[in-house]
């Protein structure tokens, strides 16, 4: 049975001639989670924004058999859902409700049924139908991010990929995501420097530094080899 990612020598260099992934492989089955850790600037979140085609570089990915490529865009971005670091640039209608409808209705979805989904995804986050009407500005960094997850569900990805989750959360808000995230069936891949959240999350371990994959293997095994606990 093929793994659900395969990634196959990828590299990347920004139009400005900056290096940024250097002959990147790896695979993720489905059932897997899986930490992308390494410092600022190592390539974690150029990497991401490979895995559904917002950046195409050289190589091969794919994800549940499908290539990613511009002819595939569309496919890919229903089976691949990316929560990005910032929910406020994930966020950008009028109501709660409106965001996590918005990918729906631009597959064509009926509105109708677009708003039983989304006041399901709501649900499936934690988030109440009181929700719904909300500005999303008028959140906590917490209710945003969980709104952004909604809006990622909703389109039923087979993969969830999460970019640094617990930026700008509290401790509180830190385990009430890392709950709701351990409810969620689809695989993952979490990029993240905290080291308690992979361990909580994850068992194996990815680590970046300056473009290229410096191991893989048990997250407690990478984190201690490149001492990445406070």
């Amino acid at each position: 049975m093929k793994p659900l990612l395969e990634v196959s020598n990828l590299s990347y260099s920004y139009p400005d001639g900056t290096n940024a992934l250097t002959e990147i492989s790896l695979c993720i089955e489905a059932g897997e989670n899986v930490a992308l850790l390494g410092p600022n600037g190592s390539g974690k979140t150029t990497l991401l924004l490979h895995l559904n085609g917002t950046l195409l570089g050289s190589g091969k990915i794919s994800v549940a058999g499908i290539s990613v490529n511009k002819h595939t865009l569309k496919e890919i971005r229903r089976e691949v859902g990316i929560v990005f670091q910032d929910p406020d640039g994930q966020l950008f209608m009028p109501t709660v409700l409106g965001d996590v409808m918005f990918g729906l209705l631009n597959m064509g979805c009926e509105r109708a049924a677009a708003r039983d989904k989304a006041m399901q995804a709501l649900n499936q986050v934690g988030l109440s139908p009181e929700y719904a009407d909300r500005p999303p500005f008028h959140l906590s960094s917490g209710e945003k991010r969980r709104v952004a997850l909604a809006g990622v569900l909703v389109m039923n990805p087979k993969l969830l990929i999460l970019d640094e989750p617990t930026s700008w959360l509290d401790p509180p808000g830190q385990r009430g995501l890392m709950d709701l995230l351990r409810t969620l069936p689809q695989p993952k891949l979490i990029a993240t420097h905290d080291a308690s959240f992979a361990l909580a999350l994850t068992h194996r371990a990815i680590f970046l530094r300056a473009g290229r994959i410096l191991a893989d293997g048990p997250a407690s095994e990478i984190i201690d080899r490149f001492n990445w606990r406070c």
